[in-house]
């Protein structure tokens, strides 16, 4: 850390997977951290993990309703006073395998309001407190995906949100530039947790085939975004991709 002053960190989808991952890593580097999600039990569980952070709290919130992340951010505000890291998490695969015509348009709503509209009030609140608070700044990092840059078969809706993820980090990144928030973009393949368990049983290819896909441990998708993280304001890593070496994304398709 660039400084002796307890670092302060929002991680939504703190409940399970990529979120839960994060928590723990950032905990051991001394972290104070506010876990969000929509299970208080999955997020008590979370925080029991992170034993090493320096701080915890959790707080039951949806992230596409702007009243759940007004209140994440004022708890946040309330018990740590300045916030250095927003991990903008929280997302949804969505039904799967539903070709795009028979999709429905409720669950096309669902996953554009938590994957999209979720990681704008999220951004928005974070951003808000990091240009107002002395000293000046933080970083969001946003979670991006394989899918922001190709699809898989059948993901209109998680292909189309994760594609303008990138288009909001870059706005992010142009706009925190007069008040030191950075803002990056990891795009994350095939790492280990229960939303990705079918990659292991077989998941449909753009050759209309099934395959096993490789995975890797979601702990080193954890340790780069900590890297990220805990950069000085004056460097930031834009965009990063941490894959399975081995899974289909280069030549996908």
């Amino acid at each position: 850390m660039s400084d002796l002053r307890t670092k302060t960190a929002v991680v939504t989808g703190a409940g399970s997977g990529i979120g839960r991952a994060v928590a723990v890593e950032l905990a051991r580097g001394g972290w104070s951290l506010a876990l969000a999600g929509r299970r208080v039990e999955a997020l008590e569980e979370t925080a029991a993990l992170a034993k090493d952070a320096a701080d915890v709290c959790c707080v039951r919130t949806d992230v596409a309703s702007q009243e759940d992340v007004a209140a994440l951010f004022a708890t946040a505000r309330e018990r740590f006073g300045h916030l250095d890291l927003l991990f903008n998490n929280a997302g949804t695969f969505g039904p799967g395998g539903v070709p795009l015509e028979d999709l429905d348009y409720d669950a096309w709503r669902h996953v554009v309001d938590t994957n999209l509209n979720g990681a704008f009030l999220c951004a928005q609140a974070a951003f808000r407190q990091m240009k107002e608070q002395d000293p000046q700044g933080g970083r969001i990092i946003n979670n991006g995906s394989i899918s922001a840059h190709v699809p898989r078969p059948h993901s209109v809706a998680y292909t189309a949100t994760k594609h303008a993820m990138t288009g909001l980090t870059k706005s992010l990144s142009l706009d925190g530039r007069p008040y030191r928030i950075a803002a990056s973009q990891i795009d994350i393949g095939n790492a280990a947790t229960d939303m990705t368990e079918r990659m292991r049983q077989g998941i449909p290819q753009a050759n209309g085939q099934l395959a096993v896909e490789p995975v890797m441990d979601v702990a080193d998708v954890a340790r780069t975004v900590r890297h990220m993280a805990e950069l000085p304001l004056e460097a930031n890593v834009q965009f990063a991709t941490v894959m399975a070496t081995n899974m289909p994304y280069i030549g996908r398709g």
